[in-house]
C-alpha cells in the first residue's frame, strides 16, 4: 500500500515533561485514521510536527515517502489541515476569506470557492461576514479552507468542536465522500469517539504521549461492544501499569 505519512520513533520532549515518545506510526493512502487520546496526551503535538509547525526531538517523519525536510514545500501543498482555533478576518465575507486563501494556489479554477463553500453546507453564507459566524459555522469556514487546494492529506484537530447534530452527520458524509471519490487520507484528533466509531478505518490510542494502542476498528472491537469500551479499557490498563512504575509502551 502507498504510505502518505510514516513516523518511525518520534519523540518531543518539552520543558514540562511533556511531549510524545517514541511513536511508531505509518498512514497509507485512503485511510481515515482516528487519534483518540485524554486531554495532553501528545494529540496535538503529534498533528503540529506532521505540519511541520514543530521538529521531533528524536526519530524521524516521512510524508509522501520523502523525509519531512525534503521538498517540504512541494509536500505541504498535498496537505491541508486545521489544527486548534483557526483565527478569521472577522471582517470580510466566507467567500472573500477563502479568495484570500486561494491566492497561494493560482492553478484553482475560480469556482473551487463555491464548490468548497457547497461541501461544507456554508454556500448559502457565502456573502456574511466572519464576525456574524457562530462557532461551528467558523469550524466549517475552516475546513473548508483545508481542502480548498485539493489535498491528499488532511489532518484536522477536533474538526466537530461547535458543530450542531446536523453538521456532525454532514461533517461524516463529507469525509466519507472525499476519502471514496477522491482517495484523500485524513488523520483526526477528536474526543467524539462514537463518530471515530462510525467513521474510521483505524485509530490510534495515545497515553501520556505514547501511542499505545492502535489498529484497524474492526479487529479492536472484536472482544468490546463499543470503541469507548475499548478506549476505557485501554486507559485504565495504562493508568495501573504508571501506578505501579511501568510506562505503558506498546503499540
Amino acid at each position: 500500500m502507498e504510505s502518505i505519512a510514516k513516523l518511525t520513533g518520534v519523540s518531543k520532549e518539552f520543558p514540562n515533561g511533556r511531549g510524545i515518545s517514541g511513536v511508531n506510526l505509518v498512514l497509507n493512502k485512503g485511510d481515515i485514521y482516528g487519534l483518540l487520546g485524554p486531554n495532553g496526551a501528545g494529540k496535538t503535538t503529534l498533528l503540529k510536527m506532521l505540519t511541520g509547525l514543530i521538529s521531533p526531538s528524536f526519530g524521524s517523519l516521512s510524508l509522501f515517502g520523502q523525509e519531512l525536510e525534503q521538498a517540504f514545500a512541494a509536500n505541504m501543498r498535498k496537505v491541508g489541515c486545521m489544527i486548534e482555533s483557526a483565527d478569521f478576518y472577522d471582517y470580510v465575507t466566507a467567500g472573500q476569506y477563502l479568495k484570500l486563501n486561494a491566492v497561494f494556489y493560482p492553478e484553482l479554477s475560480p469556482k473551487r470557492i463555491d464548490e468548497v463553500l457547497e461541501a461544507v453546507d456554508l454556500a448559502a453564507y457565502a456573502r456574511d461576514k466572519i464576525r456574524h459566524f457562530s462557532t461551528g459555522m467558523k469550524q466549517k469556514l475552516a475546513m473548508a479552507s483545508s481542502i480548498l487546494h485539493h489535498p491528499e492529506f488532511v489532518i484536522w484537530d477536533e474538526p466537530t468542536n461547535g458543530l450542531d447534530i446536523e453538521g456532525v452527520v454532514h461533517f461524516r458524509a463529507l469525509v466519507k465522500q472525499l476519502s471514496a471519490e477522491q482517495g484523500i487520507t485524513f488523520l483526526i484528533s477528536s474526543h467524539m469517539i462514537h463518530e471515530l466509531e462510525q467513521l474510521c478505518n483505524r485509530v490510534g490510542i495515545l497515553h501520556q504521549g505514547v501511542l499505545v494502542r492502535e489498529g484497524y476498528v474492526h479487529e479492536l472491537l472484536t472482544d468490546n461492544t463499543s470503541l469507548e469500551q475499548y478506549y476505557i479499557s485501554v486507559l485504565e490498563q495504562g493508568k495501573e501499569l504508571m501506578d505501579n512504575g511501568r510506562p505503558d509502551s506498546r503499540t
